[in-house]
């Protein structure tokens, strides 16, 4: 007599992870990390933050200097150094947001679910690098357009204003959303090494506003070069019409110069996000 023998009708939980592995593409990781990002309360808030501050600042700096620049009392301050100037207030948004990308998963445990779920931490990575990045790139360059145009308005009223087709006031729009791109994606990478919102928020403030300038202290060629390539001062100079500092590298030299740093950075935070627990 012979007993037959059933096939069991549900998977084994190895064959079952195989088959969830092999379904999930870069394309759900990139559709999960979008989802997180855009439905979270603190992203709101956040670009909110960047595009008040950066539009609302620069009309009314533009509106209290704009007389003074005209008749020639701001010395010899560039007029095109006003026409974004509160970029560099709303910069700290697009940093803060990259940090919170990373930190808010480790603050509430969430970045278990999602290992558990994408255990390929580099694909994890990327694609919170796309998603970060191309968010701020199309909100950055709205909000450096309006910034501009809110404050090109009060300039133009004085006879010192800019033409919109100026090659200069176009690459500051577009560079505008360039580097609040890339200034995301470096919070991203503080916020991975550092794993801890307060103190990669207060460590990339002073490398971008505090540090940038104190190094110009240091006497001679070093203190030049080192002021050159701080971050901040190498990154911002694409989204200025003019920059307060001549000295500072040219604008797409300095955005490459930004790039590769960020990029080192990134590296370093993906090769630790690799090799450290959860």
């Amino acid at each position: 007599m012979t007993t037959a023998t059933l096939e069991p009708a549900v998977p084994s939980a190895r064959q079952a992870a195989t088959t969830g592995q092999a379904r999930l593409t870069f394309g759900r990781i990139l559709d999960a990390e979008w989802t997180k990002i855009r439905t979270v309360r603190s992203t709101v808030w956040t670009l909110v933050s960047l595009f008040v501050a950066s539009v609302g600042l620069t009309a009314l700096i533009c509106l209290a200097a704009a007389g003074d620049l005209a008749s020639g009392a701001g010395g010899d301050e560039p007029v095109g150094a006003f026409a974004t100037w509160g970029l560099m207030f709303g910069q700290i948004a697009a940093l803060v947001l990259g940090i919170l990308v990373a930190t808010s998963e480790y603050s509430s445990g969430m970045i278990r679910t999602t290992l558990a779920a994408a255990p390929r931490r580099w694909s994890v990575l990327v694609a919170k690098t796309t998603v970060l990045a191309g968010l701020l790139l199309v909100l950055g360059t709205i909000t450096s357009a309006a910034a501009f145009l809110a404050g090109n308005f009060f300039l133009g009223r004085e006879g010192i204003g800019f033409s919109v087709t100026d090659p200069d006031v176009l690459r500051t729009m577009i560079g505008g959303g360039l580097y609040l791109a890339v200034l995301g994606v470096f919070g991203l990478a503080l916020g991975l090494l550092m794993r801890h919102t307060a103190g990669a928020v207060t460590v990339g403030i002073a490398l971008i506003f505090i540090v940038g300038n104190l190094v110009g202290l240091v006497p001679g060629a070093a203190g030049e070069w080192l002021t050159k390539l701080m971050p901040g001062n190498a990154g911002s100079t694409i989204a200025t019409v003019e920059s307060f500092n001549p000295d500072l590298l040219g604008p797409w030299t300095g955005l490459g110069v930004f790039v590769g740093e960020t990029a080192l950075l990134l590296l370093l935070a993906g090769w630790l996000f690799r090799k450290r627990d959860a």
